[in-house]
C-alpha cells in the first residue's frame, strides 16, 4: 500500500533532521554576533541566513530590518511568519529558525587562571567550568571555589561555586550557565604558615579540612632537632587580636593560621 506524504510533512521531517546539525537552545536569546538560518516551507528565495548586526537587528527579505535582539530563535521565527502574513507576501508562511553561529556571548575569566582576559562563547549553553577551561584553566594557586559575578539591573550579584563538591556530587545545576557580560573569577586559594624545626618552612596552600598534623607534613616534618609534640599555633580571634596557644594534632587549620615547630627537648 502506498503512503501519500505531503510536501509540507517532509518539509517538517527535514526540518528536525537538520536540527542535530545546527546546534540551537530553546532559551537562548539572540544578541550581536549570532547568526540564524530561516527557513520558509515552498520558498527558497526566503530561507537565508543572517548575523544579528551590532544593534540587535537582522535584515530580512520583503520585510526589511527586523530587531531581534533577546528573542529566542522560536519567537523570531514567529516574528517572520507574522511579518510574511501581515504583509502579504505569504499566505500562510510555514517558518522555521535555528541559530547556526553563537558569537553574541563575550565573557570576563580573570584571577587564578592561566590566560585571564575576555572571550568569545560560542555554546548556546556555557557554563562556568567552560569558561575557566577556555581561560587554560586554573592555576595551582586558584581556589577551589571560584565566583561568578553579574551585573542585574543596578545591582552586582555574586554567586559562589564549588567545583570539587559540584563534581562530586554530580549536581550540574549548580555549575552556573554564563551570560554576556559575566565575569568568572578564580580566587587565590588560602594560605597558613609554618615555621620553627621544621624542614621546610614557608607559606603553603590550605587545602579543605586540613590538619595541623598535615599541615606539618606539607612542610616536610620536624627536623631532627625538632618534635610534633606541642605545636604552636598563632590565629586572629573575632578581634582581630593575634591568639597564640598549643594546638591538637587534628584541629583544622584556617586561613592566614600560623604553625610553630618546637625543638625537641633532651
Amino acid at each position: 500500500m502506498l503512503i501519500r506524504i505531503s510536501k509540507r510533512i517532509v518539509f517538517v521531517l527535514a526540518l528536525a533532521v537538520a536540527a542535530g546539525a545546527m546546534a540551537q537552545s530553546r532559551d537562548y536569546q539572540l544578541g550581536p554576533g549570532d547568526v540564524i538560518g530561516v527557513k520558509v516551507f515552498e520558498r527558497p528565495e526566503l530561507s537565508v541566513e543572517a548575523r544579528v548586526s551590532e544593534n540587535g537587528t537582522i535584515s530580512y527579505p520583503l520585510t526589511g530590518t527586523l530587531s531581534v535582539a533577546g528573542l529566542t530563535a522560536s519567537a523570531t521565527g514567529a516574528l517572520i511568519t507574522k511579518r510574511l502574513r501581515d504583509g502579504g507576501f505569504v499566505k500562510e508562511p510555514f517558518v522555521n529558525v535555528g541559530i547556526a553561529q553563537f558569537r553574541s556571548l563575550q565573557i570576563s575569566v580573570l584571577g587564578q587562571v592561566a590566560r585571564p582576559g575576555r572571550y568569545p562563547m560560542e555554546q548556546s549553553v556555557s557554563r562556568v567550568s567552560d569558561a575557566i577551561a577556555i581561560a587554560g584553566g586554573a592555576l595551582p594557586a586558584g581556589h577551589d571555589v571560584v565566583w561568578l559575578v553579574r551585573q542585574e539591573g543596578e545591582k552586582t550579584v555574586r554567586f559562589e561555586i564549588d567545583l570539587p563538591a559540584m563534581m562530586q556530587s554530580g549536581d550540574i545545576a549548580k555549575n552556573v550557565v554564563v551570560r554576556n557580560g559575566d565575569t568568572v573569577f578564580v580566587p587565590r586559594a588560602p594560605t597558613y604558615f609554618i615555621y620553627g624545626e621544621v624542614q621546610r618552612a614557608g607559606q603553603y596552600r590550605l587545602d579543605r579540612d586540613m590538619s595541623a598534623t598535615q599541615a606539618l607534613a606539607i612542610g616536610g616534618g620536624p627536623t631532627t632537632r625538632g618534635t610534633d609534640r606541642g605545636m604552636r599555633l598563632s590565629r586572629r580571634d573575632a578581634s582581630g587580636k593575634m591568639v597564640t596557644r598549643e594546638v591538637d594534632p587534628n584541629e583544622p587549620i584556617l586561613p592566614d593560621d600560623v604553625l610553630y615547630v618546637r625543638e625537641r627537648v633532651f
